[in-house]
């Protein structure tokens, strides 16, 4: 198991935030021999594709160049023309071949890990050029199983290439019986499908290196039961610094809720130990009582308190308080099932009004208000117990 400087074993799983870090800082899954796989096979495939077209562009080129006349070669100005020519003509015949073998440096990387730029990784560190350091990593488990993949790689290369020879055998020893132009043709023909076929051992190392590279870069950056705590802290915050928030958060909310509390139609009570203030607004169509405010205990002492001093009306219903009180979120509309209760509370609140304008008589407080069984609560928020 693996252990950081401190003796601490490395038990758990990167997270995503050590991912994420250590991707900025260049850290991912490479494989060299992938990055080489890539190269090899373009390389060969480029040549089998444009290497006819290549060679007669460098076969014209070479003969366009010694028939160059005795008097032009000390001429600066023809002999610069002559070079430009030349140049382009290459360069063009090349371009393709160049582009294919772009594209193949550019995948390798990408196939495993992905695109990546860090320019941290681009920065100077003192332990690169530390000779402390660089002895550690030569002497290292890692050096070693570089050191072991060499030899392999290089046992399983020359065993293919020993074999691909020996299948071209009598290929190779007809070549001394042809012409001079088919047998510089079928020598580069052979020589290419044999670095092809030495290059396909790549194949069978790339297939091994990739998941060890994987499995590698993974337990490189797995992390102790530590780290994730302290990691856990610094995304999340510490539990201190939370709850404060949190505090902060409901003292706002608290406040907010009591400056509604003026603008309310009634503060419906239990009377001691719930509060509930509602809005209702005319006109506002097919719109029900809102509730503005809520609490218990001294939350809702404190909803009376301002409800009285802004001359809010207070009615005692304990039943259809509490009925509000958990049905029902702050600035939410109530239940339709409590439509005709808190309106026979709301028309009593309003003849009141009315009345205390001189207008009509005062009305009886509202009793026996229709709650339903199923919206009934007890103190604790237990439901089918309205005593």
């Amino acid at each position: 198991m693996a252990e950081n400087e401190n003796g601490q074993e490395r038990s758990e799983e990167a997270t995503s935030r050590r991912l994420e870090k250590a991707r900025e800082e260049g850290q991912v899954a490479r494989s060299r021999e992938l990055n080489t796989l890539f190269v090899l096979f373009a390389g060969m495939g480029g040549l089998m594709v444009f290497g006819s077209t290549l060679g007669r562009a460098l076969g014209d080129q070479m003969r366009f160049n010694l028939a160059l006349p005795r008097e032009a070669a000390f001429d600066a100005q023809v002999a610069l023309a002559h070079l430009l020519h030349s140049t382009l003509a290459i360069g063009h015949a090349l371009m393709p071949f160049l582009i294919v073998m772009l594209i193949a440096a550019l995948a390798g990387p990408i196939a495993l890990g992905g695109w990546l730029y860090s320019p941290n990784a681009l920065m100077p560190k003192a332990s690169r050029i530390n000779p402390l350091s660089g002895l550690k990593r030569m002497f290292s488990s890692a050096a070693l199983v570089e050191l072991l993949k060499s030899i392999i790689k290089f046992v399983v290369l020359a065993g293919i290439a020993v074999l691909i020879i020996r299948s071209m055998q009598g290929q190779l020893l007809g070549l001394g019986v042809q012409d001079l132009q088919p047998a510089l043709a079928q020598a580069l023909k052979l020589g290419l499908w044999a670095v092809l076929g030495v290059s396909s051992g790549m194949l069978l190392i790339a297939l091994v290196d990739v998941p060890y590279q994987l499995f590698d870069h993974g337990r490189k950056l797995k992390m102790t039961k530590q780290e994730v705590k302290e990691e856990m802290k610094d995304s999340e915050g510490k539990p201190e610094v939370k709850g404060r928030i949190r505090q902060l958060q409901r003292e706002m909310a608290r406040k907010r809720m009591m400056e509604a509390v003026p603008g309310a139609d009634v503060v419906i009570t239990n009377p001691e130990h719930f509060s509930v203030a509602l809005r209702y607004d005319p006109d506002r169509p097919n719109a029900a009582p809102t509730v503005v405010a809520k609490g218990v205990d001294h939350t809702a002492l404190k909803i009376r308190e301002i409800a009285r001093a802004h001359d809010v009306q207070l009615v005692p219903a304990p039943t259809l308080a509490r009925a509000i009180y958990f049905t029902t979120e702050l600035e939410r509309e109530i239940p339709a099932q409590l439509y005709l209760a808190v309106a026979q509370v709301l028309a009593y609140v309003f003849q009141l009004k009315a009345h205390r304008a001189g207008q009509g008589r005062k009305p009886p407080p509202p009793k026996d208000l229709p709650v339903p069984e199923e919206m009934t609560f007890d103190q604790r928020g237990r439901r089918g117990d309205s005593t």
